[in-house]
């Protein structure tokens, strides 16, 4: 039986060495000379290998597979080669461990890919982009933590450019609700004929998983670096959502004479004031409200006079506080004509408003398919 004073490690399966240090003298003989046996010198692998086998003997959840696979191989021959270790060694190691964690002051990330990860939104695409050329595909980390992290429609579209049974491992890796948003951008067919390959995944191997994961992300980094982040449509419906009405309906007309198919993709990307009704949630109109000024909101009331406008009018009126609606509606018939340059102005503004509160994410616009 051990003693109740010793730490075991997997016994060596050779015959051979027991790594850095010797098996210690069995508690209370003191050696063959009788006295107190002495604390061996240990390599930094055997004091990790004794850390690791430590916490691991605690319940410890370490992640030792985010370690490179060279340092998962050197732990695991390393903590195969040791047998026993007396409990002066392993206070010894503990305290060392204790004391070095209790100096670190800054972690670094691991490698490359940690950096890179660390520094997202904070390099410029174009020198992350070159970094990771450099360093290899590998160098982004898990490539499946980078394909779950992009959009249903980049993944439908990947999907559709691959093999059935690549795109089957592609959906078994994301999860449930990734993957279900990724089968609604699919063509019914291709997400039926994916969703069947899934029952033929059983057998395939974790490096079968890796090597296409590789891929997939090669091909998503291989894409070239676009200048603009939004579509041609969505900028021009941006300018256009900050221009005079007259000019705006102008510039569609135009469009609509050269290009209908780019003149419609701009109309969805206009927001006005009347689509404030459509497009909002009764319950953020309270937040759109603790940000506008009363008398923008005042003139863009009185302002009103094509339906949709009046429409708006009516949706804010009937869902902000009883009180201020009272108020304002008072302050409007006070009001008495508003000239348009006033009118568009505040509509602009509160059209801004709402806009900043959608960026910023403390509210979120009813899309397109929602009103479907």
């Amino acid at each position: 039986m051990l003693q109740d004073d010793m730490l075991a490690l997997p016994m060596t399966t050779d015959g051979g060495g027991m790594g850095d240090f010797s098996a210690p003298a069995p508690a209370g003989m003191g050696g063959m000379g009788g006295g107190s046996v002495s604390t061996p010198k240990l390599s930094g692998k055997a004091k990790a290998a004794i850390v690791v086998r430590l916490l691991l003997n605690e319940g410890a959840d370490i992640p030792i597979e985010d370690l490179p696979d060279e340092l998962q191989m050197e732990l695991t021959q390393q903590m195969g080669k040791m047998r026993l270790v007396d409990r002066e060694t392993l206070y010894a190691v503990a305290a060392e461990f204790a004391e070095m964690l209790d100096n670190v002051g800054l972690t670094f990330p691991n490698g490359l890919a940690g950096a890179l990860t660390a520094m997202d939104g904070r390099i410029s695409r174009q020198t992350a982009s070159r970094l990771r050329k450099e360093a290899g595909v590998r160098q982004f980390g898990d490539p499946w933590e980078r394909l779950k992290a992009l959009p249903p429609e980049d993944l439908a579209s990947l999907a559709e450019a691959e093999s059935i049974e690549v795109a089957a491992v592609l959906l078994s890796k994301l999860d449930t609700a990734k993957a279900a948003q990724m089968l609604v951008h699919l063509p019914g067919n291709v997400a039926r004929q994916i969703t069947y390959a899934v029952s033929h995944t059983s057998n395939v191997t974790p490096d079968t998983v890796d090597r296409i994961g590789l891929s997939l992300a090669g091909q998503v980094e291989a894409r070239p670096d676009l200048a603009f982040a939004t579509t041609p449509g969505q900028r021009v419906g941006a300018i256009l959502t900050e221009a005079a009405a007259a000019k705006r309906e102008e510039v569609l007309i135009a469009l609509e004479e050269e290009d209908q198919d780019f003149a419609t993709d701009v109309r969805k990307s206009i927001f006005t004031y009347g689509l404030l009704a459509q497009r909002m949630q009764p319950l953020d109109v309270p937040k759109l409200m603790r940000v506008l000024a009363i008398p923008e909101l005042v003139t863009a009331i009185a302002f009103a006079t094509d339906e949709e406008d009046i429409a708006t009018n009516d949706f804010l009126l009937d869902n902000m506080s009883s009180r201020m609606a009272t108020n304002i509606r008072e302050e409007v018939a006070e009001r008495g004509k508003v000239k348009r340059s006033d009118g568009e102005a505040a509509f602009g503004l509160i059209v801004s408003a709402m806009r900043d509160l959608v960026t910023t994410g403390e509210i979120e616009l009813i899309s397109d398919e929602d009103e479907e």
